[in-house]
């Protein structure tokens, strides 16, 4: 192995064993795992059917995305739009800090460390064609396997309001983005007409027809 590569694995090994101290659990293939652990081994392996030659950098965000994120609980801000907006804030910041510093102790440059940053803050999201593969990846894992569980937990919710969260998800996604949605990610099968009215209407030019 040679030094790049040992300073990726070092960094991979790190952000796992931070994410490991989860104590949340979730069940998937016959055993119970740490939910932030998960949650960074399906946005890797999301990566990899998305765009299989993405750049170090963006293998790196993508395996940090929600590093220790249970550290930083919604219920500590008020159950309004402003509070989950600086809850959100909160979180991409502790991310980011706590990214640059394993990544420091890897080995990393300031350059690498501050373009990571910059991908877990989402910064010139629709700018950034990286930045917005990030963001495409983290719809995609959210559609194939957190959705079913969202709509789950919120039965108060009607179709109306789902098919709203949706819509507003497509308009983060890229056109690339939406297609994978119907394409690449493989959500439950009774959620699939939702999601593929709101990839279509999120604009007659972006319509997947």
């Amino acid at each position: 192995m040679n030094a790049a590569n040992d300073r990726f694995a070092r960094a991979i090994a790190r952000f796992d064993a931070a994410n490991a101290e989860d104590p949340n659990r979730e069940a998937a293939d016959g055993r119970l795992h740490a939910k932030e652990l998960l949650y960074a081994e399906r946005m890797t392996a999301m990566l990899a059917r998305f765009a299989p030659d993405a750049s170090e950098v963006l293998r790196l965000a993508a395996r940090c995305q929600h590093i220790q994120r249970w550290k930083i609980p919604r219920t500590d801000y008020p159950t309004t739009r402003v509070g989950y907006q600086k809850w959100r804030l909160r979180l991409r910041e502790f991310h980011a800090d706590l990214a640059s510093a394993i990544l420091r102790e890897a080995g990393y440059d300031d350059t690498t460390i501050g373009r990571v940053r910059s991908l877990i803050r989402k910064e010139a999201l629709k700018a950034d064609p990286e930045a917005q593969a990030l963001e495409d990846v983290v719809d995609l894992v959210f559609l194939e396997s957190y959705l079913e569980e969202f709509v789950a937990t919120h039965p108060a919710y009607d179709e109306a309001k789902f098919a709203d969260i949706l819509r507003k998800t497509a308009r983060k996604m890229s056109a690339r983005g939406r297609e994978a949605a119907l394409t690449l990610a493989s959500p439950p099968a009774p959620l699939l007409p939702v999601i593929r009215k709101a990839m279509a209407d999120h604009g007659p030019q972006n319509a997947l027809g």
